[in-house]
């Protein structure tokens, strides 16, 4: 495995670059555990998720690129070429489908990070929810560095319940120690191995806080 960090494509930097400008503009947008963060080798940024904005606030001042996924709905017009160019995955609204696990392998395979959410959906209410086996699967079966990632925020300004985002407020980006296979995988004789490996992953997240902020 090379050690060589990889070079970001030039329309993905972009992107990026100009997520964090909107999310440091328009909110106290923070991050803490960057030094956590592997700038190589294949990674999974397992987070909770509450918002539309969680995507490219996981990202927005990661210096590497992400295999995000996309509903398969989404790839339509504009819109639908930006995701193709971006190496965004799709994925089909009801199940993940055969064809969007092998890219996700193969962008781990080829030490890539892929964002992905222990909880499937984004939360009714902000709330940390119950694991499904997803996340635990792709963990056992790649062995891919675990990055437990907690989002806060971003329920408040773009959740479920907004038609449109709100702007102001705070955003904060928790990136936790990562997390190797032996940390995740309970083994093949575990009666519930997958969903076993989630609620550890889980356990994780839900153990990264935010910041205390000091009124002065």
């Amino acid at each position: 495995m090379s050690n060589t960090r990889p070079t970001t494509p030039p329309f993905y930097e972009c992107v990026r670059v100009i997520a964090d400008w909107f999310f440091s503009t328009f909110y106290d947008y923070s991050t803490s555990g960057k030094s956590d963060v592997p700038l190589t080798g294949s990674a999974i940024f397992a987070a909770n998720h509450i918002s539309f904005y969680d995507p490219p606030a996981i990202g927005a001042q990661v210096h590497r690129q992400f295999n995000y996924f996309a509903r398969d709905t989404l790839y339509k017009g504009w819109f639908g070429k930006a995701l193709h160019k971006l190496d965004t995955i799709p994925v089909a609204r009801e199940n993940a489908d055969i064809k969007s696990l092998k890219a996700i392998f193969k962008a781990l395979k080829d030490n890539g990070a892929v964002a992905i959410y222990p909880e499937g959906t984004r939360s009714l209410d902000g709330k940390l929810a119950e694991p499904k086996a997803g996340a635990g699967m792709i963990a056992c079966k790649s062995k891919a560095t675990v990055i437990p990632t907690r989002i806060f925020g971003t329920f408040e300004v773009f959740g479920r319940q907004h038609k449109i985002p709100s702007l102001g407020g705070s955003i904060h980006i928790a990136y936790g120690p990562p997390m190797t296979a032996d940390d995740i995988d309970p083994g093949k004789e575990h009666p519930e191995r997958y969903l076993e490996a989630s609620r550890r992953i889980m356990a994780r997240i839900a153990e990264l806080q935010a910041p205390v902020q000091t009124i002065v």
